[in-house]
């Protein structure tokens, strides 16, 4: 029987908080894996992880109205009932601000010429590559273009083909900062999921938010403390609070400038600086996480 390739996603309540920079050092110690960055807003594993892309592929991103001028009769009726206020009186024609339109239709609807037509944009992007540690798919959305929960979907979908395809044992993702649909699509069906935080009061509400979303679909939930010498006493704190929860805190991680330079160059922090406490302690934290998978049989 086929084994299940695990699916691990690393979110954040916050961005900044190293998500991606434990990403990319697992990726690097990681064996048979697949990536996955679903951070579709701003999508920056790649930019450690170098890859060669072999194929992009366009992604509905909405619907958006456009007046065809020759049958506009300029009676301005699309212009009064647009909520969004997207529809404009320039140059002696009504145009659509295509940042501002939503796609609803109504105008479509409204307008008595039938001189407004309904297109779809295909602005979003899924981009396949091929990283030194293995396959990557990642997402790229357009400025002010939705289906952002969509397109992670989608990715992630590609991520099992390939996991599949090359019998991967794992999948990594780069999971999306905050608790919206790209984060929702990321943890949805998930084996694990791991969060970082930051010892601030800031990063402990937003971590908060984040458990509780994660709650809802019932995914093994474990922690991980970055830079928590910057705030011991709040350190202190949100690992008590993680214990009363039940929550595991797998790894407390002090702050280093080695970080900053690896990602100056491109590299993990197990790359650039493979005897640095960080990068041990980060090997531990992922022996520990298969371990914990493990334990849980999901694989």
């Amino acid at each position: 029987m086929e084994n299940k390739p695990v699916e691990i996603v690393i979110l954040s309540g916050k961005g900044g908080t190293g998500k991606t920079s434990f990403t990319a050092s697992f990726a690097s110690i990681a064996k048979n894996a697949v990536f996955a960055d679903c951070d579709v807003d701003a999508a920056d594993l790649h930019l450690v992880l170098s890859p060669d892309i072999y194929k992009e592929e366009l992604f509905p991103s909405g619907d958006k109205a456009e007046i065809i001028q020759e049958n506009c009769s300029l009676c301005g009726l699309c212009q009064q009932l647009c909520r969004f206020q997207a529809i404009n009186y320039t140059n002696n024609h009504f145009n659509i601000d295509e940042y501002s339109c939503e796609g609803c239709g109504l105008c479509v609807t409204a307008c008595p010429e039938q001189a407004i037509q309904i297109l779809r944009n295909n602005n979003n992007k899924v981009i396949h590559a091929r990283s030194r540690f293995g396959p990557l798919i990642y997402g790229n959305m357009a400025i002010a273009e939705e289906n952002s929960g969509k397109l992670v979907s989608k990715i992630r979908e590609y991520a099992r083909e390939k996991a599949r395809e090359t019998n991967a044992r794992y999948i990594i993702i780069d999971g999306p900062p905050g608790i919206g649909c790209p984060a929702i699509s990321s943890v949805t069906g998930a084996d694990i999921v791991l969060a970082v935080t930051e010892p601030t009061l800031s990063g402990w509400h937003d971590l908060q938010r984040l458990i509780k979303m994660v709650k809802r679909f019932q995914n093994q939930l474990v922690v991980i403390l970055n830079k928590y010498d910057l705030n011991e006493q709040m350190a202190s704190n949100i690992e008590n609070e993680l214990n009363l929860l039940h929550i595991p805190l797998i790894g407390k991680i002090p702050f280093t400038e080695n970080v900053i330079f690896a990602l100056l160059e491109g590299k993990s922090i197990i790359e650039y600086a493979p005897e640095d406490p960080v990068s041990i302690q980060i090997i531990s934290i992922w022996n520990d996480l298969k371990n914990t998978i493990n334990e849980a049989k999901y694989i």
